[in-house]
């Protein structure tokens, strides 16, 4: 007894002769390089959506039969500046090189995509900013990483932190933003890189409220839904139903890239010729349904605020899906994450119009979720950014739409990245 109270004596004594060392807290000094990359972040992403405002402004100006010369002479400049800077790539490379190239993001790339994306979207195309800028802030992380030499999965995780920015940026969501960032890489390897869950987190917390200052875009729902009324434990199976309807369209969308993907690759052109066909197309189908024109952040919203017959509705799905895929696939710059939320909502609208009197809230955000999930492989995300965009809060029934569009998908992803394969 008395020697156990000798070594105990002893060790307290060796204690305190070491030096007093006293952190109250957790984070440390790299805690601050994470909201250095979201403060970089958030500045490039509010100045890039103000130089898009004013685009989008100045364009806007051109309608009916000009809006088919007007995209066709934006897809051939945007072509010749890929052309001439080189290819900055698309989702596929940015999941590739996270993966199996150490998460390195070529900074080089970004004046080509800044610049082409830009025309792109600002001149009607049908793909929003969030895959440029997730290209752009990502490799921004890479650059300081480089600069600080930083390596390994610490080099990964700031480049992970920098898509992480870009997303909750434009999504205003900052945990489905790090989600996002973090399960668009492949489902099954989101734990993978869990030692990118808090860097991504904290730069999307800080890009989040620097973006807000610049923009002065509003910190509630990005748009304006019905009111779900009371929740019951029904709602998640009729969740379940709706997002069969958003699933089959997702697979339809999925089905017309790769058939459009397949005819552009056979046709051996340089890309400014490709593209300029691709905004003849395009600007021709906004020609004739001008709600497709555009990546659909403000057009969602009119969606939900005017009243549409059934057959507007069918004719309005059928031009957006053939508009997302040329877009996509004819070498214009863009994510369809925005798009693709669109066209859940006119899904929506049309089971409502055959199929009326159920809750139009609940059908709206099930197919909006089952689309996005079929076609991203994100169902954890998607319910997050949706509960977050939509003010939409009952969680659950997402969730459920979300699972439903994701177990359904077709077994090979459109984004080929995603099968786990390095190119």
């Amino acid at each position: 007894m008395n020697f156990t109270m000798r070594r105990r004596a002893l060790a307290w004594r060796q204690q305190l002769d070491q030096p007093l060392r006293f952190n109250p807290f957790v984070f440390s000094k790299i805690f601050l390089l994470w909201v250095a990359v979201g403060i970089i972040g958030g500045l490039i992403a509010g100045l890039y959506w103000t130089v898009l405002e004013l685009l989008l402004h100045g364009l806007s100006w051109f309608e009916g039969l000009s809006v088919i010369p007007l995209m066709g002479a934006a897809g051939l400049l945007a072509g010749l500046i890929i052309h001439r800077l080189g290819d900055p790539g698309e989702m596929d490379l940015i999941v590739n090189n996270i993966r199996f190239k150490g998460g390195r993001l070529e900074p080089g790339n970004n004046p080509a995509m800044v610049l082409s994306s830009l025309l792109c979207i600002a001149s009607g195309g049908s793909a929003g900013p969030e895959a440029p800028l997730v290209q752009v802030v990502g490799s921004t992380g890479t650059w300081i990483a480089r600069k600080l030499r930083i390596r390994g999965e610490d080099l990964r995780s700031l480049s992970i932190a920098g898509m992480a920015a870009a997303f909750t940026a434009l999504f205003g969501a900052p945990l489905g933003g790090t989600l996002f960032a973090l399960e668009i890489l492949h489902h099954k390897h989101v734990t993978e890189y869990y030692q990118a869950l808090m860097p991504a987190l904290v730069a999307s917390c800080s890009s989040y409220v620097v973006f807000v200052l610049i923009t002065h875009i509003g910190i509630g729902p990005t748009w304006s839904f019905p009111v779900l009324g009371t929740p019951t434990l029904n709602d998640s199976f009729y969740a379940v139903l709706y997002g069969l309807a958003g699933t089959a369209v997702g697979w339809m969308f999925i089905f017309l890239v790769r058939r459009l993907r397949k005819g552009f690759e056979l046709v051996a052109v340089p890309i400014y010729l490709k593209m300029l066909v691709g905004g003849l197309i395009i600007g021709t189908i906004a020609y004739f349904v001008p709600l497709s024109r555009y990546f659909s952040h403000d057009q969602l919203q009119v969606l939900l605020e005017k009243p549409f017959t059934l057959r507007v509705l069918l004719g309005l799905l059928a031009a957006k899906l053939l508009a997302i895929a040329f877009t996509v696939t004819s070498g214009w710059r863009g994510g369809f994450i925005i798009p693709l939320f669109f066209v859940g909502a006119v899904t929506g609208l049309i089971l409502d119009q055959l199929f009326p009197g159920q809750n139009l809230a609940l059908i709206l955000v099930s197919c909006m979720a089952a689309i996005n999930a079929c076609v991203t492989r994100t169902p954890i995300s998607t319910a997050v950014l949706l509960a977050t965009m939509t003010g939409f809060h009952q969680f659950i029934p997402i969730m459920f739409a979300s699972l439903t569009g994701f177990f359904l998908a077709p077994k090979t992803p459109l984004i080929n990245a995603q099968l786990g394969r390095p190119e």
